[in-house]
């Protein structure tokens, strides 16, 4: 009775695992019903045998229980029970108790209920088959063999034993639905109240992390506020300094309690975004005023390369973008001990009305792991702890940054390498207002490094009657000093009460009023000053300036009927601009033009170095031609050549005619490598300085000494370089190359190059007719008696691209000429399905004279548009030897 008990309190026990939870509740209920049928089958004198196994059953299934509810064997305990119900029970239930005619059958169909529920994964499916196969035998011998059922049943026994059955499994069928569907709605209660816990953690701590963004801006503004009083005042430069020191450490405070304030927002799914017109020269000023200080405080240069053709005005939340890029930036600068760093900016593509802006942050610090890259993103989480023990940081930044992407649709990659530095580069989509360029932003004129931001006073109003009501002392203080030169008349009140009181007898212009107060809140004081009976001041216009900050704080305050909304800490330049806004221009002396913008860009600005959208890359022995290399820009990365001189980089050291005339001495040995991790690393990264993202087209990984696995290992580095097996070798690599420009210069994406040249690369034809194998054995591609037999019989065979790896394909006989004919006319049969475009004639050794009997051989079979007879790279000619030539060519 204890261990029943026990079975019951576990069942019900919301707290442990639901899976043992429901095998063990459908065990208990299965092992109730098989004991009844014993008891049944006891009564109606059934074969001792069946009645044997059905108790060894019943009792089995307690055990099993206990078992799962002690050592949480669910697993096994569910392979186990359906081993014995499909192999042992049921077989000796079915022959034992009366085959066909007997309650069995019916137990059969509750089998695969019970092993549906109890089994998982492959274990089910293989003991479903089971019965399945089992069920078939069972059927078939009764048919074919019935003497094979023990016991036979008589009429009344099998109207008893099915009856009993048929009651017993359809109550064991209602028993097991009622407990799942019990289960399952106190799981589901469980769930809702898991949901409603967190969704109250998450308000709670939204409260928190409002709250205390409220009351860090209370301090920020004064700090922030003064401190702008003192750079208006004719100081000296030190105290200047000093002074714009202060305001970028308040600014950098400001970015990091936004930090924390939007990671809960994001987390809760309440991030919103505030869309607005902006100058993106404006708020580059912005961010580097920033940053800049805490560069040359560690004694980096800061370079911005901004392109011409950036539009003037954009359309987007101008906060979240200068949040983005002050993380990076931070970051960049955070983890630099030297050298550099620079943040590019460029207008990708332009299409219906949307700009692509393109930023791009690179830095010459400790770079960061491959392994690490994945886990750049989590928030909380610092790669590297080791080395970067020291460096300050919440962990948040990077983690704000992909989430703040993801809301506006832009993206972000990453391309390291470890030591040596990293650059970001982030996409985002933004509206086009003005189409304008915005032009060259070289502001070393107009500005200079550490000069103090000159004040200039926009107006003047000594008619204007302004209130400000907040019950922060020194807010009051901050709002009256920023506003002095305006000459308005400002009274100042701590609390709702005394605004009322003030609002009786006066008629303010405008009224500025904190949200937060005790007694009577700012929302509460705006309702009451607006039915105010008598109040002169009922038509006045208000404007929220608290330290709630968020679009929703903005939407809640129009909703309210406010007439503005200014955040703290708050700048003298917006409360001018707010004031100037509301106040009756009757009353206002302007002094300037209101929407004259001080610029703010800083001298170190780039005079608009674009960079490519998709470069796209090779290696030496891709075979191209030097004007195609030069119209498409293409770079490429050489392979090694190694000889007993020494060893020499691929067609720049070294070129295919001197290694020829070196490899006349059989007794030269030549070795070719392709660059490995490191090399490739460099070459990506030196790429990425001049491009944003990289195609770069290899070897045929099948091929003997492809560089193929050592690119895409390199390539995991960087999240903007996008590695090519080509299948092909030499100027079928090449091909493809040009392909891949061709694309790129449509304008394609990444992915859609990648996919359009995985098609291309089955239409190449790549092939070779080899003069002698002499060195192809020399580099031990085939066996020395091979090469002889071939030499004795003026056998010249040809080497065919296909499916990445190179075989021997036909082989003609004859003289040189002859085979060469032989060569081409195979090569060019099929001239319908030939693209006309482009041929290549790769070869290695050959005189003037035999280029000229190959170029009328094809003349002859086919018109090509352009042929490029191109002199094979030392790589290709180590292996192949003079007398060697290729047809390379795309198919339709």
């Amino acid at each position: 009775m204890k261990l029943f008990n026990s079975i019951k309190n576990y069942i019900l026990d919301p707290a442990k695992d639901f899976k043992e939870r429901n095998f063990v509740l459908l065990t208990m209920v299965a092992g109730i019903a098989v004991f009844l049928a014993m008891i049944a089958d006891i009564l109606l004198g059934e074969n001792i045998v069946e009645i044997i196994i059905l108790g060894a059953t019943a009792t089995s299934g307690p055990i099993v229980s206990w078992l799962v509810i002690k050592k949480h064997w669910v697993r096994q305990a569910g392979i186990f029970m359906s081993f014995m119900t499909v192999f042992f029970v049921l077989p000796i239930a079915f022959f034992f108790g009366g085959g066909l005619y007997g309650g069995a059958v019916i137990w059969i169909a509750f089998a695969f209920l019970y092993i549906g529920l109890i089994a998982e994964g492959g274990w089910r499916r293989f003991f479903l088959l089971a019965i399945v196969v089992i069920t078939s035998v069972e059927f078939y011998l009764t048919f074919y063999k019935s003497y094979l059922i023990i016991g036979p049943h008589t009429k009344r026994m099998m109207f008893m034993d099915t009856l009993v059955a048929i009651i017993l499994v359809g109550l064991l069928i209602y028993m097991t639905v009622m407990t799942q569907n019990m289960l399952f709605i106190a799981q589901n209660e469980q769930a809702k109240e898991y949901a409603k816990q967190v969704e109250e953690l998450n308000r709670s701590q939204n409260s928190f992390f409002s709250n205390m963004s409220h009351e860090i801006r209370t301090p920020i503004n004064t700090i922030i506020g003064l401190n702008e009083m003192i750079l208006r005042e004719e100081v000296s430069d030190e105290v200047a300094e000093d002074a714009a020191n202060i305001q970028a450490a308040g600014k950098m405070l400001l970015h990091l309690i936004n930090d924390i304030l939007d990671m809960s927002k994001l987390e809760s799914g309440q991030m919103q975004l505030t869309n607005v017109a902006y100058n993106p020269g404006n708020m580059l000023s912005d961010i580097v005023g920033m940053l800049w200080l805490r560069a040359k405080d560690k004694g980096l240069e800061f370079h911005i390369d901004v392109a011409h053709d950036i539009p003037s005005e954009l359309y987007g939340d101008e906060i979240r973008i200068k949040q983005i890029l002050i993380n990076i930036l931070n970051n960049a600068i955070k983890y630099t001990g030297q050298g550099s760093v620079t943040l590019s900016i460029q207008c990708e593509k332009k299409e219906d009305g949307i700009a692509y802006i393109v930023y791009s942050v690179t830095d010459t610090g400790m770079g960061i792991k491959k392994e690490d890259i994945p886990y750049l993103f989590t928030a909380f989480k610092r790669v590297d702890e080791g080395t970067n023990r020291h460096i300050e940081g919440t962990g948040l930044g990077l983690s704000i940054v992909k989430q703040l992407l993801d809301v506006m649709g832009g993206s972000i990659t990453v391309n390291s390498i470890y030591t040596k530095g990293s650059t970001f580069v982030v996409s985002i989509p933004q509206k086009i207002l003005n189409d304008k360029e915005i032009g060259e932003l070289d502001m070393e004129e107009r500005h200079k490094l550490n000069r103090r931001e000159e004040y200039k006073k926009r107006f003047e109003a000594p008619d204007a009657k302004v209130l400000v009501v907040d019950d922060n002392g020194s807010n009051l203080l901050v709002v009256q000093k920023l506003l002095r030169d305006t000459k308005v008349q400002l009274d100042s009140v701590s609390s709702g009460a005394e605004a009322l009181k003030k609002t009786l007898d006066t008629e303010y212009h405008v009224i500025f009023m904190d949200h937060l107060m005790p007694e009577m809140d700012g929302i509460e004081c705006h309702k009451r000053i607006r039915t105010q009976t008598g109040g002169l001041s009922r038509n006045s216009k208000i404007v929220a300036l608290t330290a709630n900050a968020g679009p929703e704080s903005r939407i809640l305050y129009e909703k309210e009927g406010f007439n503005g909304y200014l955040v703290k800490p708050v700048s003298g330049e917006a409360l001018e601009r707010e004031l100037y806004r509301l106040l009756p221009k009757d009353i206002v002396v302007s002094l300037g033009d209101e929407e004259e913008v001080i610029e703010e860009t800083m001298s170190w600005m780039g005079l608009g170095n674009k960079k490519k959208s998709i470069a796209i890359t090779s290696e030496s022995i891709a075979d191209l031609p030097r004007e195609i290399i030069e119209r498409y820009d293409i770079a490429t990365l050489p392979h090694r050549v190694y000889t007993e001189n020494g060893v020499f980089k691929d067609g720049i050291e070294i070129e295919t005619k001197g290694l020829l005339a070196y490899m006349e001495n059989k007794d030269n040995k030549v070795e070719t490598e392709a660059p490995g991790v490191e090399e490739h690393e460099a070459f990506f990264a030196k790429q990425l300085s001049g491009a944003n993202n990289v195609v770069h087209i290899v070897l045929s990984s099948k091929v003997t000494k492809s560089g193929c696995r050592d690119a895409m290992e390199a390539a995991r580095a960087f999240d903007n370089v996008t590695v090519i097996d080509s299948g092909h070798l030499s100027s079928g690599q090449g091909l493809l190359v040009i392909e891949a420009c061709r694309l790129a210069e449509e304008g394609l994406t990444v992915p859609e190059i990648a996919s359009e040249l995985e098609k291309i690369k089955r239409k190449i034809h790549t092939s070779f007719i080899v003069d002698s194998l002499e060195f192809l054995a020399r580099s031990n591609q085939v066996s020395d008696k091979i090469s002889g037999l071939m030499k004795a019989f003026m056998a010249r065979p040809t080497l065919v691209m296909k499916n990445g790896k190179m075989g021997v394909g036909r082989i003609f006989f004859g003289t040189r000429e002859n085979a060469w004919k032989h060569y081409i006319d195979s090569c060019l049969t099929d001239s319908d399905i030939t693209d006309k475009r482009m041929l290549f004639v790769t070869y290695v050794g050959l005189t003037k004279r035999d280029i000229d009997k190959i170029r009328k051989i094809i003349d002859e079979k086919a018109s090509f548009e352009v042929i490029h007879f191109m002199q094979a790279s030392p790589v290709i000619a180590v292996n192949c030897g003079p007398g060697t030539f290729g047809l390379l060519y795309l198919k339709k």
